[in-house]
């Protein structure tokens, strides 16, 4: 009986590690979608979405059947109550990556951002994909240094999305107020997809120690 139970375990570590591979390459596409004008791959980030949200849907089922049959306690309530929270902010982060395809949805055939700002957003993507990445690492070695490495990509990404701000403040700023908008939008929702992959890791440590990071 218990070796089942820890098959059940396995199966929300397999389809959490599995939704951070999908919002990762959603999040990649978005960019690149992003960055080129890209019609036909923001489509694809729209169409692919729906994968998210149904594997949510049965990371929810599967724990919430675990804790109506197995009732479980310490380690394993941790584990099934933590893979439950995982799950909304992986969702999230695929719903985040979703605003930025539709972003270039929106626009096209006309560029999001100015020419100026492109760089940064091709960093800021590069991170994005990165800390997805870190986060199917960790779900899958439960490695809590490699978790809490995590806030060092998040500082990062705060950097940028700051840094961002200054030129948008600046003098020289010639793009007019609804470059602006999208500009503001569009790096706030790159630094949500950092947040919530850091609170997925977090998790993760809370998961293996039993305490909750709060920084």
């Amino acid at each position: 009986m218990r070796e089942v139970y820890q098959e059940q375990l396995g199966v929300l570590a397999d389809e959490l590690a599995s939704m951070s591979t999908m919002v990762g390459t959603a999040m990649e596409r978005a960019t690149k979608a992003l960055l080129e004008a890209d019609l036909a791959l923001a489509e694809q980030v729209l169409d692919e979405d729906v994968q998210v949200d149904e594997t949510r849907a049965r990371v929810e089922e599967h724990a919430f059947g675990l804790l109506a049959l197995q009732a479980p306690v310490a380690g394993d309530l941790r584990t099934v109550i933590s893979a439950i929270h995982a799950a909304e902010d992986l969702e999230r982060m695929g719903d985040l990556a979703l605003h930025v395809a539709k972003a270039a949805r929106r626009r096209h055939p006309n560029a999001v951002l100015p020419n100026d700002v492109q760089p940064y957003f091709a960093e800021m993507g590069r991170i994005a994909v990165k800390l997805a990445g870190r986060v199917h690492t960790v779900i899958r070695t439960q490695d809590v240094e490699a978790a809490r490495g995590l806030e060092e990509d998040d500082d990062e990404m705060d950097d940028l999305h700051r840094h961002l701000f200054t030129v948008l403040m600046s003098p020289e700023w010639s793009h007019g107020v609804a470059a602006a908008v999208d500009v503001t939008l569009l790096g706030r929702f790159y630094e949500r997809f950092a947040d919530h992959a850091v609170s997925v890791a977090r998790r993760v440590v809370f998961v293996v120690t039993g305490k909750m990071p709060t920084s």
